[in-house]
């Protein structure tokens, strides 16, 4: 019978380790997914005693990937994307392309190969959004114009991946690693038609599947029945994934990342989320134990100073690169100091690069354990780098009148115009935030013909409704210099919109 059953002792020694070391983690005050990782590395073969199923966890885990995925998809977002495009964007890229150039220079002194080098660089160039999320929550900072900043720019990463991801596969044999297909058909051609099979199953997802899959949600939702609602939410996560490998040829990520995308545009898209997370979360565990697996603690002892170079480009070189962009784009120093420490990690996305640069014999097996390494070491002290932000500030700010200068960026948006009309200098309302509710207030004293100025944290938002003609002025209105621009003195009225209650007090005092 013991043949039988290793599926079932995979599966629980797989979550009966990750709930101890997760549980240990968190008093700890670190991530869990560290916990996870160290359960991994117990159950692999690198450790005594016993030695989980290797076959049956990588299928587990792929089952992960997939509902990360999925997860990834369905909280994914083009308006919160398009609200801070101007720096996401470009930010992302630049700093990805530069901790690749890192990655790579770092393994060229190893004597690595071109191809494992840029694996191996884009593996250490993507942070964690489960992390980072993690983070933001536990410092309350998830309303911040910080926050929206950093989730943007991981979604840039995220999607960045995806991109690799697809790549890789028919990029295999020039990178020297394993070929996949036909031999005699040139890298040209390989790439064409791997692009040209994703462009049709994407194509198929948002014509059909956005009409298709909400549709079948509403008629489940209507039989009232919880489980059968839940169980359409993961057949349709993993059945998308599974048939766009088998018909396009797509890789699992890819395909669960749309059927998520695309159950996001269904109104049921908030209940979708919450009734998979349980199980997505499950699987999740089981893919960082899998992970962990793969790990072989001896490099530790073995190239010390080979995990230290790893670990400096992740804290260090990433940091500092998405520091400097940001300062570059006239955000004050403490954004530029929240962006470098959400960046300053590796992990899921890591794992899926590096995971599938391994099968396709790109990336060495001491390159999946260096990427592990940087990771546990990374998350493990990634808390220690976001309570470190005040204190690092105030000395900066102290030591240096460039730093002073910095935090006090002068904001192009912070002044509102010499030519503003009269008419918003006297008796205007003043409204602060143009979230949801503030555009709707907005569009209501619009119709009614009541001139107000708006005081918005996000610069690129407040950029647009300049461009409308609209009175805008850029910054924390807590802050009681951005109301005297907004000339509060001589409003009739102040209306706040902002999720954030904790400034409304400054803002009345202020007023």
């Amino acid at each position: 019978m013991e043949h039988n059953v290793t599926l079932i002792t995979t599966i629980a020694a797989g979550f009966g380790l990750a709930l101890i070391f997760g549980f240990i983690a968190e008093r700890l005050k670190l991530s869990a997914l560290v916990g996870y990782l160290v359960a991994g590395i117990l159950i692999g073969p690198a450790t005594p005693g016993f030695v989980a199923d290797a076959h049956i966890a990588s299928q587990l885990s792929e089952i992960g990937v997939m509902l990360l995925m999925f997860g990834v998809g369905l909280h994914f977002s083009i308006e919160d994307l398009m609200s801070v495009k101007r720096i996401a964007i470009p930010g992302a890229i630049v700093q990805m392309t530069i901790a690749t150039l890192l990655g790579m220079y770092v393994s060229s002194a190893w004597g690595w190969t071109f191809g494992e080098g840029l694996v191996f660089g884009l593996s250490l160039s993507c942070a964690s959004t489960v992390v980072l999320l993690k983070a933001l929550e536990s410092r309350n900072l998830m309303k911040s114009i910080n926050a929206k900043i950093t989730i943007g720019w991981l979604v840039v990463e995220d999607l960045i991946t995806v991109l690799v991801l697809v790549l890789l596969p028919p990029l295999a044999s020039l990178l020297g690693g394993t070929a996949l297909g036909n031999e005699s058909v040139s890298i040209w051609q390989t790439i064409g038609l791997t692009l040209l099979q994703v462009g049709a199953f994407i194509v198929i997802m948002l014509g059909i599947g956005k009409r298709l899959l909400p549709w079948m949600l509403w008629h489940i939702a209507k039989t009232g029945s919880r489980e059968l609602f839940t169980l359409a939410v993961i057949s349709a996560a993993i059945g998308i994934a599974y048939g766009a490998s088998a018909l396009f040829n797509v890789s699992f990520a890819l395909g669960a990342f749309f059927a998520g995308m695309v159950m996001r545009e269904s109104e049921f898209s908030h209940r979708a989320a919450q009734e998979s997370l349980p199980l997505r979360d499950a699987f999740a565990v089981l893919f960082f134990v899998s992970v962990g697996m793969l790990f072989q603690p001896s490099i530790l002892i073995d190239k010390p100073m080979s995990v230290l170079a790893v670990v400096a480009v992740i804290v260090v070189g990433k940091s500092v690169a998405a520091m400097a962009i940001t300062l570059a784009f006239r955000y004050p120093l403490n954004t530029a100091l929240v962006v470098a420490a959400s960046l300053a990690q590796i992990g899921e996305f890591s794992f899926i690069l590096a995971g599938l640069g391994a099968s396709l014999g790109i990336l060495p097996a001491e390159g999946m354990s260096l990427i592990l390494a940087g990771a546990l070491i990374s998350i493990a002290i990634n808390p220690l780098i976001f309570s470190a932000i005040n204190p690092f500030k105030k000395w900066l700010v102290g030591l240096s009148g460039l730093a002073s200068d910095l935090e006090k960026r002068v904001d192009p948006f912070a002044e509102l115009p010499m030519s503003t009309e009269r008419k918003y200098l006297e008796g205007q309302v003043v409204l602060v935030g143009y979230g949801r509710v503030g555009r709707r207030i907005a569009q209501e004293l619009t119709a009614h013909d009541i001139p107000f100025v708006v005081a918005e944290q996000n610069r690129e938002v407040v950029e647009g409704l300049r461009k409308k003609g609209i009175p805008a002025v850029s910054g924390n209105a807590s802050e009681p210099s951005v109301l005297i621009q907004a000339h509060i003195a001589n409003a009739s009225m102040l209306v706040v919109a902002t999720p954030d209650t904790i400034d409304v007090r400054k803002m009345v005092d202020t007023a």
